[in-house]
């Protein structure tokens, strides 16, 4: 059933642009792919979300009046789960656009939760990608990561993806693993154990997104507009509350811990070290002043390696330096520098 949408400027527009709009998009991983009414529903924004006429591909926009999402219809425990994503074009500082898991509706104190969070950019500037990984409320202790985005993300889509299995996380940009949470006995609580829903939003995040909030969303340059196609979820539906798979949890397991994205292999992992070393801007693992205590007990940390990051987290060598200032419309993404304070969870 195709979602109620009230006549707006906004919904002419995008509903206007959409044939003209060609979102091709090859997935990382042999998975198959869902329609937004098999496994989705409107979340909130009413005509700020657009979906295709073939119900493969859903627009969501941020105006004055609204940013939009949308949410799984069911919860799982444990599984794979994937979007290809076009990010909005121009100056989007202040706007924050999510991939992410959660049952924070469910459980509102001792909610799970794993991210993808991209960053707006201003002028000169270029998007960044933060990942979250919360468990059993633990926010006040979270574990952010940051990095710079080899490619603009405004011009084509790039697959994002989350493997949650009961041993690991693993993040993955295109088939590129970013990051690899291994479970330790020590994290508790910390890592995510709960049934998840999957949600895609947009949003304002004009308080701590670009630069620590110094750079406000300006609606001067909405709607801002992110596609989402190729969605993917593989995983067993659980129940919330009772934690528990609802069928064939046994052989959905066994079939998610033996497929290729779940499975670290030599190769992946020296992409993954490769991609830490160029892109990374900020890990939660070195941050010894939030910290003091020492690195969470799942850091992989080396002597060497800690020498690179100084002791607010932040890289020494990977920072975002500005390009050759040029007019403000159709000019290449650059860089600029980071704030400390940008940190956030969904």
């Amino acid at each position: 059933m195709a979602a109620k949408a009230r006549v707006s400027l906004t919904g002419l527009l995008v509903a206007a642009t959409w044939a003209c709009l060609s979102v091709v998009a090859a997935s990382a991983f042999d998975v198959p792919t869902v329609a937004f009414e098999e496994r989705f529903s409107p979340l909130f924004g009413d005509g700020n979300l657009v979906r295709s006429s073939d119900d493969r591909s859903v627009r969501l926009l941020l105006d004055h009046r609204s940013g939009s999402g949308f949410v799984s219809s069911d919860y799982y425990l444990h599984g794979f789960f994937s979007a290809s994503i076009k990010l909005p074009k121009d100056y989007t500082a202040g706007v924050v656009v999510a991939f992410y898991l959660s049952n924070g509706d469910v459980y509102e104190k001792t909610h799970d939760e794993l991210d993808f969070e991209f960053l707006g950019r201003r002028w000169g500037g270029q998007w960044r990608v933060q990942t979250n990984v919360y468990g059993n409320g633990s926010t006040s202790h979270g574990r952010e990561e940051r990095y710079l985005l080899p490619f603009d993300p405004t011009l084509e889509v790039h697959s994002y993806s989350v493997l949650w299995a009961p041993t690991h996380i693993i993040f993955y940009i295109d088939d590129t693993p970013i990051r690899e949470v291994i479970r330790h006995p020590d994290m508790g609580g910390d890592f995510p154990a709960k049934p998840m829903a999957v949600y895609a939003t947009v949003w304002d995040g004009s308080a701590w997104a670009t630069d620590g909030g110094k750079y406000k969303v300006n609606y001067k340059y909405a709607p801002f507009a992110s596609d989402f196609s190729e969605l993917a979820i593989v995983g067993s539906r659980a129940d919330p509350v009772l934690r528990v798979p609802r069928r064939h949890a046994h052989q959905d397991l066994l079939g998610l811990m033996t497929a290729d994205y779940a499975v670290m292999t030599p190769q992946k992992r020296a992409a993954m070290r490769a991609f830490r070393a160029r892109q990374m801007t900020y890990t939660v693992c070195y941050d010894a002043v939030r910290y003091a205590d020492g690195p969470f007990p799942e850091c992989d940390n080396s002597d060497e390696e800690r020498e690179s990051f100084s002791a607010w987290g932040d890289s020494k060598t990977v920072v975002m330096r500005p390009r050759a200032r040029g007019r403000r419309r159709g000019r290449k993404a650059g860089a600029g520098a980071r704030g400390r304070a940008d940190v956030s969870s969904s």
